[in-house]
């Protein structure tokens, strides 16, 4: 063992002592590694087989990465039949490890896969992102972020034609103090839940539709972290209903009447000194919006991955339709927001709540450094209604979506042509597997009348 490999096997060793020390009790341990669509897969480990692995290795398929949201193989993604569904080395990342408090006895881990002969695998999410935030580093920047992520509250039956149930809570309640009073039970476990997890949630929202909910997340100096805490609270929300027996959705556009669900990422960036190099170089800023706006279209299948996704983009709806931008504006794709200089940043408003958090900064990250690095300048910015103003031009379909991330001229190079490649194609298949269903529509408007 190189004396590398032996810090770090040290490093881990004190870190879950540590953690079995505080957490006496601990059963089991959660290994969760984020796929392409942002659902998390893995297994259940009992404490004793986790520790041994800790030493030992622990590997898993590689098909991880070669699946549709539904978990169906991918033919076309090169890592099924090719490798012969081969197993990967996991890297576990132990900083991510936290109790499970809906679970006693349970906690949770992060990983990856890597390659067998060290390294991370191309195709996975944390690292991709990990990989896009370090082009930041030469130039004495270090990327901000924070995410809001919408979601409904359902009431846990749905209907036979599986429609779900939404909670009928008083409509046009949007930023009303009522819901957040009516679902306070849910909202304290979940605050406690995340309290536990060290997930920095700073506040909640009562939304647009009945039972619809946005929480926020605090500002973290590393992408990686911001996007872990995203996913992770995803987690902690479904926990949190469940406990009522309820399930909450962060599907896109769970109901057709009624408001979506999006995922906003604040994106600032701190110089060396820690001062905001945005409200320092306005050049700067804008230069990132036109970054940005030069890769919003290729990146659109990253922040609208499925065929629900499309559904939210809509004009009049507060989701962008075009690459606009502008000041203190929620009408436009990239919003600065009002505030301090201090504060000054980016609100990406383009992805849906159904998107990886992972993927959605790292395109983020990649069309700021883009436009840095270009010096690229953004169209004048917007006033007013942007819908009026600009009409749609980002790929608002699945289909478009995909041609448009097959074209792309500046991902591959920040996310890999492998990883653009692999997750098109995954994409793709799932696609074509809807689009063959007879969906009950087309039995209520065809059957009997054609």
């Amino acid at each position: 063992m190189s004396g590398d490999a032996a810090r770090i096997e040290a490093a881990a060793e004190r870190v879950w002592r540590s953690f079995r020390k505080r957490c006496p009790d601990l059963d089991t341990v959660d290994l969760i590694l984020p796929d392409l669509a942002g659902i998390g897969r893995g297994k259940r480990l009992t404490a004793a087989a986790f520790e041994a692995a800790l030493g030992a290795g622990l590997s898993f398929p590689s098909s991880l990465y070669g699946m549709d949201a539904t978990g169906a193989n991918v033919d076309a993604s090169g890592l099924i039949w090719e490798q012969g569904d081969a197993d990967r080395p996991c890297r576990i990342d132990l900083t991510t490890l936290a109790p499970v408090p809906w679970r006693p006895g349970g906690a949770q881990v992060l990983a990856g896969l890597g390659e067998p002969g060290g390294g991370p695998c191309y195709a996975d999410p944390r690292q991709v992102l990990a990989s896009v935030a370090a082009r930041f580093e030469p130039l004495g920047l270090t990327p901000i972020a924070a995410v809001e992520l919408e979601f409904c509250l359902l009431d846990g039956r749905s209907g036979r034609d599986g429609r779900p149930r939404s909670r009928e809570l008083e409509a046009g309640a949007v930023y009303g103090l009522e819901p957040l009073e009516a679902e306070q039970a849910f909202l304290g476990r979940l605050q406690g839940y995340c309290k536990v997890q060290g997930l920095a949630v700073k506040s909640a929202v009562s939304e647009y539709a009945p039972g619809q909910f946005e929480v926020n997340l605090g500002h973290v100096a590393d992408p990686l972290r911001a996007a872990d805490q995203a996913f992770l609270l995803k987690r902690a929300v479904k926990a949190a209903a469940r406990t009522d027996g309820r399930q909450a959705t962060f599907m896109a556009k769970p109901l057709a009447e009624r408001a979506a669900n999006g995922m906003h990422v604040h994106v600032s960036l701190a110089d060396r000194e820690g001062g905001n190099h945005f409200a320092a170089a306005p050049a700067a800023l804008r230069h990132a919006i036109g970054g940005l706006q030069a890769t919003m279209a290729e990146a659109m299948l990253l922040f609208a991955p499925n065929a629900n996704s499309f559904r939210r983009l809509r004009p009049w709806s507060y989701a962008p339709t075009a690459p606009t931008w502008g000041e203190n504006n929620r009408t436009v794709a990239l919003r600065v927001p009002f505030g301090p200089p201090e504060a000054r940043r980016i609100e990406h408003r383009t992805a849906g709540a159904d998107a990886s958090p992972y993927l959605v900064l790292a395109a983020v990250l990649a069309g700021i450094h883009h436009g840095l690095s270009r010096r690229l300048e953004p169209d004048a910015p917007i006033a007013g209604n942007a819908y009026a103003a600009v009409p749609p031009s980002l790929p608002l379909s699945w289909d478009r979506a995909i041609d448009a991330l097959a074209a792309a001229a500046v991902l591959p190079e920040y996310l890999g042509a492998e990883f653009c490649r692999l997750y098109r194609v995954c994409r793709a298949a799932e696609r074509d597997r809807f689009a063959d269903l007879v969906t009950p529509a087309e039995y209520a408007w065809y059957l009997a009348s054609v």
